[in-house]
């Protein structure tokens, strides 16, 4: 089943640190490999000199040190040699972007996690560091800030203070070994970029086609779920977050499986979604709480847009297939679409039942009022909550359908499969112009062999018999 690539990206204001303890065995149960394209020493340069240039912007907040990487591999990557997987994909990203780099390649406790941590540098070392002289005499004092005059850093017997500095006239007062930050680094499409990359890296050493990895679609019909980590406080909140979008999503299967436009979907999604939580952000600040009720309002819009639209094409959606297909090259692929079209349309088909007859159920529910119908009320309460039951299993397995045949989503199947009824369309046209011209149908493939196989038994039938040579005659 397709599955979507995971590569996250940090800040990191502790390069030395994070290093220790991604690399060390000590903290890490499950460390197969350390791969480093430089001395251990560049990091603690890079640390003092982002230090000190961030001192000099003037910048509120942390200094950020380096950024960290984190990308999960496929568990079958477990066959590959640890040292030589980690040096391939760590080196990728050096030639890539030119920066050093160190990674680990870890397991989680449970080694169900396969996955690569690889720190970079925003910057790179200079081939020649740039020295500034003094042309005079400098005074520092202890926080290490430039003063005018050296009485601003005596004590009150005329001596230097403890941790002030003078830097006397032609000595270096500043070098600099390393570029500017990278600015690829800090655009808001790098990770997007990177992550393209690397799951295209992986789908290479990708042995079993079923294991490849896509790139979630940032801006499309469907939400991403988002990844728990382990002992995460917020672990429930978040779980309620993502079966929320996993509904969504599975909606949004359904209406491309009744034939909504796929503008209409991401209207729905702008306007109930996205719009609705900028004006949430704005209105009540930063509170995720509210974010499943705004999902919820838009799964409600769009289910009731797939009723308007399915009610309209139900009659439509059992002619498409309703033709014999031959066993053309050309009509084998589309046939096998068709089938799984099929089972989409049926499927959806006994959802819309189910959510009738519970329609149904709700208004006789809303109608029995009165001391005497109380144990109606009862039943249809139970009645509505077992078909509700019924009817998410069945979402579910719409949305499952597709990913047995190797799609991620209905999206991707219904482009497989609009491009193959296309083909097939352009096939019939081109048949029908091949009986108009000869007054026949071409032999197919299938006809061409059997034909060919019944001209070999007849000559093997009619071919003189010749006894077996037992051996050379002398």
């Amino acid at each position: 089943m397709p599955r979507n690539s995971f590569i996250q990206m940090t800040k990191l204001h502790n390069v030395r640190g994070r290093i220790y303890y991604i690399s060390s065995p000590k903290k890490q149960e499950n460390l197969y490999a350390v791969y480093e394209t430089t001395e251990r020493s560049f990091w603690s340069d890079l640390a003092k000199c982002n230090h000190a240039e961030f001192k000099k912007s003037g910048t509120e907040g942390k200094c950020i040190e380096a950024r960290e990487l984190i990308i999960a591999l496929p568990e079958s990557f477990t066959e590959y040699p640890p040292d030589k997987l980690l040096q391939i994909f760590t080196d990728h990203f050096r030639q890539t972007y030119g920066t050093d780099c160190i990674a680990a390649l870890h397991h989680n406790k449970r080694k169900t996690n396969y996955h690569i941590h690889l720190i970079f540098s925003e910057r790179t070392l200079l081939e020649q560091p740039i020295e500034k002289v003094a042309t005079r005499n400098m005074f520092y004092d202890e926080k290490g800030n430039h003063v005018r005059t050296k009485k601003e850093i005596l004590d009150e017997d005329g001596n230097i203070r403890k941790r002030c500095k003078v830097i006397h006239k032609g000595e270096v007062y500043e070098r600099q070994i390393f570029s500017i930050k990278d600015k690829r680094f800090k655009a808001e499409n790098f990770l997007d970029t990177v992550k393209q990359d690397y799951t295209n890296l992986i789908n290479q050493y990708v042995q079993n086609e079923k294991q490849r990895l896509q790139v979630f679609e940032r801006g499309g019909m469907y939400l991403a779920t988002k990844k728990i980590g382990k002992n995460n406080p917020k672990a429930a909140e978040m779980e309620a977050d993502n079966a929320k979008r996993t509904l969504w999503n599975q909606t949004v299967d359904r209406a491309i499986v009744t034939g909504v436009a796929k503008s209409e979907i991401m209207q729905i999604k702008k306007e109930r979604i996205t719009d609705r939580i900028a004006e949430s952000v704005w209105i009540y600040g930063n509170r995720p709480n509210l974010l499943s009720s705004i999902i919820g309002t838009a799964i409600a819009v769009l289910e009731l847009l797939i009723s308007k639209v399915l009610l309209k094409t139900l009659e439509l959606a059992d002619k498409v297939i309703s033709k014999e297909l031959e066993a053309e090259p050309e009509a084998v692929s589309y046939k096998h679409l068709c089938e799984i079209y099929q089972k989409l349309q049926e499927q959806n088909k006994a959802i819309f039942a189910l959510e009738k007859q519970r329609s149904d159920l709700e208004i006789e529910l809303s109608d029995s009022k009165g001391i005497f119908k109380a144990k109606r009320r009862s039943e249809l309460s139970t009645e509505i909550a077992g078909l509700e039951e019924r009817i998410s299993r069945m979402k579910v397995r719409l949305s499952q359908i597709v990913k047995e045949y190797g799609y991620p989503n209905a999206e991707a199947f219904y482009k497989a499969f609009h491009k193959a009824e296309t083909a097939y369309g352009d096939y019939q046209d081109s048949l029908k112009n091949w009986e108009q011209q000869y007054g026949e149908k071409p032999q197919s493939l299938h006809d061409k062999l059997k034909s060919k196989k019944q001209d070999i038994k007849e000559r093997e039938l009619t071919r003189p018999y010749s006894p077996p040579n037992r051996g050379r005659s002398r």
